[in-house]
């Protein structure tokens, strides 16, 4: 069977899902979704920097894309800056009945207790209404954190605490908004960034400590949260721009699932914008990893170093986020209406890429 998907926005994470959505054989890309006027008729694989045409061109228009009642659209627009933007969007598409497969909001990853029911309830409602499904994941939040870490459970005899980690430098990252905006790189110590304001870490990761606590079965007492950062020590450049003497070069922080005054499931970020920073922080596999510890008996480390062709660890993070998703596309259209989580969803192989 061959599944129709329009690719909804075409950035950092966009353009890899339609590479993606060309190499699956039982995909076909039906339509492309573009915000930026200056991309509007240009062809996907263009767009994709693929080196060839795909022969769709890409469009503003949102009711078209609808219209050609696509099996499942590939949303990865940002939604951190434009939050209630991204919800209808996702809802319009849900009410015409059309599955999703999403990089954004993250906290629909698993959004029970870690958001109110009224910031969820009306993509339920949505997906109820239009009879179709979404499945909103990437690979942090999403698979570095929820089916690895639960299969390595699996052979586990006592669990203590399961820990997921993400150990990568973003300087290859040329994503301003997220970098100083939200996360305050190149700002100053003494104020608080987007990230880092109460609630936030939770809002966004909360849903990765509270999947896996519900995968084994733990009711949570709290979900507490936990950062420090480092200046750098002198000015410096990266991908997205310049990191001045003194400001903020290095970020770590923890989501912490607490049961009993011990934190049982932890979600640890360590981030730097160069490779000699925090030199006593965790230090990755390779260029850039994901690692899952499960303390217990046995204890195990597993990582996951990321590494794309063009030799960039940031490449593969994108590609997998692009790819958990367009590889989730039939699963997602064949599942029940409603919001899914990796709970609900079988084993999602790469069939047909080898």
């Amino acid at each position: 069977m061959t599944y129709r998907v329009v690719q909804w926005s075409t950035g950092n994470v966009g353009r890899h899902a339609i590479a993606g959505i060309d190499a699956r054989p039982d995909l076909e890309l039906a339509g492309v979704w573009v915000s930026n006027p200056a991309k509007v008729g240009r062809d996907a694989g263009e767009l994709a920097g693929l080196g060839r045409d795909l022969g769709v061109t890409a469009t503003g228009d949102e009711d078209a894309l609808l219209a050609l009642r696509p099996d499942c659209v590939v949303y990865t627009s940002m939604a951190d800056v434009r939050l209630a933007e991204a919800i209808d969007d996702l809802c319009r598409i849900l009410r015409a009945g059309v599955n999703v497969v999403s990089s954004s909001p993250v906290f629909l990853q698993f959004p029970d207790g870690v958001v109110p029911p009224e910031m969820s309830d009306p993509v339920r409602e949505a997906a109820a209404a239009g009879g179709a499904s979404i499945f909103v994941n990437g690979i942090d939040p999403g698979f570095a954190n929820d089916v690895l870490p639960l299969a390595v459970t699996g052979i586990s005899e006592r669990i203590d605490q399961v820990r997921c980690m993400e150990i990568l430098n973003y300087a290859t990252y040329d994503q301003g908004t997220v970098l100083f905006d939200i996360m305050g790189f190149g700002g100053s110590l003494d104020e608080t960034p987007m990230l880092l304001q109460p609630g936030v870490l939770t809002m966004a990761w909360g849903s990765v400590v509270r999947q896996i606590a519900a995968g084994l079965g733990v009711e949570l007492d709290e979900v507490a949260e936990w950062h420090t950062r480092l200046p750098a020590p002198e000015t410096f450049a990266v991908a997205a721009g310049t990191i001045a003497k003194g400001t903020t070069a290095a970020l770590r922080f923890e989501v912490r699932g607490m049961r009993g005054g011990e934190a049982v499931v932890v979600l640890e970020h360590v981030t730097r914008l160069r490779d000699d920073l925090a030199p006593d922080w965790p230090q990755p596999a390779g260029a850039g990893c994901y690692r899952v510890e499960v303390r217990g008996e046995p204890n195990y480390t597993v990582d996951l170093r990321l590494l794309g062709t063009d030799g960039d660890h940031n490449t593969a993070g994108l590609k997998a986020t692009a790819m958990r998703l367009v590889n989730a596309v039939p699963a997602v259209v064949e599942a029940p209406p409603g919001l899914l989580t990796a709970l609900d969803l079988p084993l999602i192989p790469g069939r047909g890429l080898l």
